[in-house]
């Protein structure tokens, strides 16, 4: 994950009220969360192949999400295992979808990608 997602804020006589400053951290849980309530999801998968033990003891890690924010837009990478009997294809055009109107809702960003790599599938 990389720099924080930041929005300003306008009063009603529109002067500037200040800086939000949402953590990546916020952001991986928003699309962790959303991602785990797509029919066919099963669970997240790994984004990174070797064990590290910031990763053994981290209880929040979002292992399957990487997020990135470069011009107060957002990247997500996400990693997903699905059901067997899902429609693969079916399943990664709806994480997008939904992790993209979730995002755009909740954080009020611009989403300018989504991929969705399904590694495996039980």
């Amino acid at each position: 994950m990389s720099a924080n997602a930041t929005t300003n804020a306008k009063g009603q006589n529109g002067k500037k009220l200040g800086t939000v400053r949402i953590a990546p951290g916020v952001l991986a849980t928003i699309v962790e969360a959303t991602t785990l309530g797509v029919e066919g999801v099963i669970r997240m998968g790994d984004a990174n192949s070797s064990a590290s033990l910031s990763r053994i003891f981290n209880r929040d890690n979002n292992d399957g999400v990487k997020i990135e924010v470069k011009e107060d837009k957002v990247y997500a990478d996400l990693y997903i295992i699905v059901d067997k009997s899902a429609n693969l294809a079916q399943v990664g055009k709806q994480v997008q979808g939904d992790v993209s109107t979730a995002i755009r809702h909740l954080v009020g960003m611009p989403v300018e990608q989504i991929n969705v790599y399904i590694q495996n599938v039980e």
